[in-house]
């Protein structure tokens, strides 16, 4: 498997928050296994709401409202099967696990229970792109690791609520108008503007750009393309750009 982990930075310990859109989840439980497989112990959950995960994506998942309570319950497996899900409560009417307030995140890192801590950190309504309300994303300041996710199959679309969560932020902070093609330009404008979907990132915290979905070669030029914007105008505090597909086991990295 192509590992994901050296391309990230996932040296030590610490948190990761994963903000942005198309492909959040599936980012979040790809590196879990990877993590596992290579017997280091790691928490996933969110800041926000998630699907209750399949058997493969994570075999164990635990919900309660306290910290404590779920550090007792996970204790006893997380040294066997290295890898747990947990959230502070289920909602069966939408099949969703609701997350912790981000003091809690951190307190769940501090108990040094886990190597890693991958958070969900933001919303999108299952869009491949969106721009961030005033309160999101909800990262905690102890992240070390922040990774913006973009799916690449949005550009060209409408920029319309169909395929841009908050689409009307979007157009407020791109200068993109409503109904217009979505651009490389546009993402790099997302990506790179203080209230794009960095906002709220630790300042030391090493930041990394997904740009997910490309399963083609014309796709992965999108991406090139994005990826030289980006590294030209260096004043984002990078630390570097994925191009891949997660369900593809295809990546390249880009490092600044």
């Amino acid at each position: 498997m192509n590992s994901l982990i050296p391309f990230f930075g996932l040296e030590g310990r610490g948190i990761v928050s994963i903000v942005g859109a198309g492909g959040k989840t599936t980012l979040m439980f790809r590196l879990a296994r990877e993590l596992k497989e290579e017997g280091i112990a790691v928490l996933t959950t969110t800041t926000t709401k998630i699907r209750w995960p399949t058997k493969t994506q994570s075999p164990l998942v635990f919900v309660d409202s306290t910290v404590e309570k779920l550090l007792a319950d996970i204790r006893p497996y997380i040294a066997v099967h290295y890898h747990v899900t947990a959230g502070k409560r289920f909602s069966p009417q939408e099949g969703k696990i609701y997350g912790f307030h981000r003091e809690e995140v951190e307190a769940l890192f501090g108990a040094n229970l886990f190597t890693w801590v991958i958070v969900e950190a933001d919303g999108a309504a299952s869009r491949p792109l969106k721009a961030p309300a005033p309160h999101e994303p909800v990262i905690p300041q102890a992240s070390s690791v922040v990774i913006a996710v973009v799916g690449l199959d949005v550009l060209g679309k409408p920029l319309e609520e169909e395929w841009v969560f908050r689409s009307d932020l979007f157009s407020a902070i791109t200068g993109l108008d409503r109904g217009s093609p979505i651009t490389k330009e546009a993402i790099v404008a997302i990506i790179s503007h203080p209230a794009g979907l960095f906002k709220g990132s630790p300042p030391e915290a090493k930041r990394y750009v997904f740009l997910n979905k490309a399963i083609s070669l014309a796709r992965k030029k999108q991406g090139e393309a994005i990826t030289t914007m980006l590294l030209d105008q260096k004043r984002y505090n990078l630390k570097g750009v994925i191009i891949g597909a997660v369900l593809k086991n295809d990546f390249t990295f880009y490092p600044i």
